[in-house]
C-alpha cells in the first residue's frame, strides 16, 4: 500500500485538519514536523513548496485541504 507522509508545522490549524481526516478514514501516516527537523523542512523545499501542509500518497502530493484530492488519492491507493 502507498506510503502517507504529512508535512506539518506545530501550530498549523490546517496540518491539524489534515491529520484528523486521515485519523478518521483510518489511513496511518508519518508526519514531518518541518520546525522539529531541518531535513524535514528541505525535503519540502526542494519539493518547491514554501509551506505546509504537504501530503505525499505515493506519488500524489497534494498542498492543503482538498477532500476530493485527498478521497481520489486514498482510493487509489495500491
Amino acid at each position: 500500500m502507498d506510503r502517507v507522509i504529512v508535512y506539518t508545522s506545530t501550530n498549523c490549524p490546517h496540518c491539524r485538519r489534515i491529520k484528523s481526516f486521515l485519523d478518521d478514514k483510518g489511513v496511518a501516516y508519518e508526519e514531518r514536523n518541518i520546525e522539529q527537523n531541518d531535513d524535514f523542512a528541505q525535503q519540502v523545499w526542494d519539493m518547491g513548496m514554501r509551506a505546509v501542509p504537504v501530503t505525499l500518497i505515493g506519488d500524489t502530493r497534494i498542498v492543503g485541504m482538498n477532500k476530493t484530492q485527498f478521497n481520489k488519492a486514498l482510493a487509489a491507493r495500491r
